[in-house]
């Protein structure tokens, strides 16, 4: 299907392109026939998922395919549990689509909404020391490259690609299938609680490498963090979920209901923030479930805000937040949203940001109706000190130039982009500024 193109804007409103033409593939060979008109009339093309990232890296302001009807698993899962998805797959549909097969996605982050494809190439990821990200789940993919043809790269097929396609920024091609390792269904038992916030400083790293998915909040002006601890328990242990009008208190009044209060009031009231947010923490946390994995590492997000993601060598997070406090504290900042902290396993993708060392993941956000640059630029610089790596997805203010000098394997994923894409049919001028032209 194919459509004069509409204006389109990210879920974070901090990007919009009215593309040249809209295209709606329904198979993968309609996606090749696109790419393949694009390159013959020379109009750049890019996929969209879901909208979810801060930044430009899907904007197509030439022809955007939107991938929505690609969905479902292709064929049956082999036995050692790798799956297939087609790369529309949204993540709150993989649930579904696993549980026939008594399977779930080894590690999750705590949005659901986006595609399968969109999750892996732009380094999403949840929390825990043992466990990679999303895109380092993937074994193998099917990718439409420039000439219009498909690659089929995994362990025995181009392997040497593999860890430039499983994270590729959508830079190298188009995915039209993306092949996860998935585990045995398993449960999570969550406990969440308020702790002060010197005293989860002082065990961070500790409780990060003992717990299986460890994670906590800091709302600015409290000496409280909310922490988040999930043990993993095989399938046949005993169920203890949220029942549904606590769920709907906890994350629909208080969670979101909350910090749209806290936001609305910020804006009005600057001088009201620290207030409030002292009032959020002692309304928020303090409760234990137990679910299966998917239910517990998602949560309703229906605020809007935008963000900034930094991965830094995990043993540097108690002090970089810390470095944070002060920032705010210096500056006279009022900040109503919470900085999130996460931790994860190193691994071998080029462009990871967990590229080989355990990696911290701070986040800082603001509400949309604020203007971040000058917090966000502050706590970049910060976290840039750390040897931070910026999340690809989310803001941030980085170039080719600083990125080479923090991937080691830079100049080779450039290698890998010339080789497939040399006439940059799938460049836009985000990936023009974080990988060069």
């Amino acid at each position: 299907m194919t459509a004069t193109g509409a204006m389109w804007h990210n879920w974070a409103r901090t990007e919009k392109v009215r593309p040249l033409r809209v295209e709606r593939p329904r198979t993968t060979a309609a996606v090749q026939r696109a790419v393949r008109a694009a390159a013959g009339s020379g109009i750049p093309i890019k996929a969209v998922g879901a909208g979810h990232s801060f930044t430009g890296i899907a904007i197509a302001p030439g022809i955007q395919l939107e991938l929505e009807d690609l969905v479902g698993i292709v064929g049956q899962p082999t036995s050692d549990g790798l799956v297939t998805f087609l790369a529309g797959t949204r993540l709150h549909q993989i649930p579904r689509l696993l549980a026939p097969y008594g399977l779930a996605m080894e590690n999750l982050g705590d949005i659901d909404a986006q595609s399968i494809s969109g999750a892996v190439s732009t380094g999403t990821h949840g929390t825990g020391a043992r466990f990679t990200g999303i895109a380092g789940q993937v074994r193998g993919v099917v990718m439409v490259t420039a000439t219009g043809d498909l690659l089929e790269v995994n362990d025995e097929a181009s392997p040497e690609l593999l860890p430039a396609v499983a994270l590729g920024l959508g830079a190298l091609g188009i995915l039209a299938e993306v092949t996860v390792q998935c585990v045995p269904r398993f449960l999570l038992q969550a406990v969440e609680q308020p702790e002060p916030l010197d005293d989860v400083l002082d065990t961070a790293l500790e409780r990060a490498g003992t717990a299986d998915h460890f994670e906590f909040y800091w709302f600015p002006h409290t000496r409280t963090a909310l922490t988040k601890t999930n043990t993993r328990l095989p399938v046949g242990a005993k169920r203890k979920p949220l029942n549904p009008v606590s769920r709907f208190i906890d994350d629909s009044v208080l969670a979101n209901g909350l910090y749209r209060v806290t936001c609305a009031t910020g804006v009005v009231v600057p001088p009201l923030i620290p207030r409030v947010n002292r009032l959020a923490e002692k309304l928020t946390g303090n409760r234990s479930f137990t679910d299966l994995s998917h239910r517990v590492f998602t949560t309703k997000r229906t605020v809007r805000f935008r963000e900034m993601e930094y991965g830094i060598p995990a043993e540097h997070v108690p002090a970089a937040v810390r470095d944070i406090e002060a920032l705010i504290g210096s500056r006279g900042w009022r900040i109503s949203f919470p900085l999130e902290v996460r931790f994860a396993a190193a691994d071998n993708l080029w462009l990871s940001t967990a590229h080989g060392r355990p990696t911290g993941y701070i986040a800082v956000h603001r509400y949309y109706r604020e203007r971040p640059t000058a917090y966000f630029a502050a706590v970049e610089a910060i976290l840039r000190g750390y040897g931070g790596r910026p999340h690809w997805g989310k803001m941030h203010t980085q170039d080719a130039t600083g990125l080479a000098g923090e991937y080691p394997h830079f100049a080779d994923f450039l290698a890998a982009r010339d080789r497939l894409d040399p006439r940059r049919l799938f460049s836009n001028p985000y990936l023009d500024r974080v990988l060069g032209h």
